[in-house]
């Protein structure tokens, strides 16, 4: 069980997985480990070396109360967890704040991206598009449950949840503290990327689902208008769990962009909103 030791002397655990193919780094959204990945993980890995990691505050990782929670701060862990494991180049793959992450660390450290997709994320409050006010008070309200059922709701359609009971990966680590996870929270929402976007030198693909409303369709051509050469490509009927439950059509598109730089239209699959079986 490999651990690698972030800059602060926090051991960030991780993991390895794939049969020798190029490195892809994965990572996670908001307040998750690297079981967020698990639905899709061995697709990916059959084509790639991949490496996912809890990051701090999560899973396995160390949990510090300290003030060493932040998007920048997120990618240097994650050079701790290249420099561990021996990679010196790996493509990054990033969702959800995961993807804000990725902005950081192909801005900041161009050297070690070699392709990089952004998924379902954003530039950050000052210039992107925030959840409406409807959709914060369904997430903090005083009901526990209520408020699971509509994190469900945004990150899959209804048709997706009806025929998957779960348990879901998306949904956050329970085992999270609660200072981790405040943490967390302002690590995302503190998020501006926006001067830096413009010095991104890797070949960018950005992915969003047309129904995202956790994190709004509208910041993907952000994205990748700001990014020099950046290609959009849009989920017909994809909420924010877009890579989960429309792998039929996200797995193969980032795969091909990350394989041979091509970036075609997602491949047809099952009707928006039945997802997989």
């Amino acid at each position: 069980m490999p651990y690698a030791t972030a800059a602060d002397g926090a051991a960030l655990h991780y993991e390895v997985h794939g049969a020798g193919g190029p490195p892809l780094l994965l990572l996670s959204g908001q307040s998750n480990d690297l079981g967020w990945w698990d639905p899709v993980r061995a697709d990916f890995a059959a084509a790639f070396t991949t490496l996912v990691w809890d990051y701090r505050g999560t899973g396995r990782s160390d949990r510090p109360d300290t003030d060493s929670y932040s998007t920048p701060g997120f990618a240097r862990d994650a050079l701790a967890v290249l420099d561990h494991a021996g990679v010196q180049r790996a493509h990054v793959y990033g969702t959800s704040m995961g993807g804000r992450v990725a902005q950081w660390l192909a801005a900041d450290h161009p050297s070690r991206v070699d392709r990089l997709v952004l998924g379902c994320t954003s530039p950050g409050a000052p210039h992107g598009v925030e959840r409406g006010p409807e959709v914060r008070r369904a997430l903090v309200q005083p009901d526990a449950r209520a408020a699971r059922e509509a994190l469900l709701a945004l990150m899959y359609t209804p048709g997706y949840t009806a025929r998957h009971p779960g348990p879901f990966a998306t949904l956050g680590d329970p085992s999270m503290p609660g200072h981790a996870r405040r943490r967390h929270l302002r690590a995302s929402a503190g998020h501006d990327a926006w001067e830096a976007l413009t010095r991104i030198a890797a070949p960018t693909l950005v992915v969003h689902g047309t129904d995202d409303r956790f994190n709004p369709t509208a910041n993907a051509p952000l994205l990748a208008g700001r990014i020099p050469g950046a290609v959009l490509r849009l989920i017909p009927g994809a909420r924010h769990a877009y890579f989960e439950e429309f792998a039929h059509q996200a797995t193969p598109l980032v795969t091909g962009f990350l394989r041979d730089g091509e970036a075609g239209m997602p491949p047809e699959g099952p009707p928006a909103g039945a997802g997989r079986t």
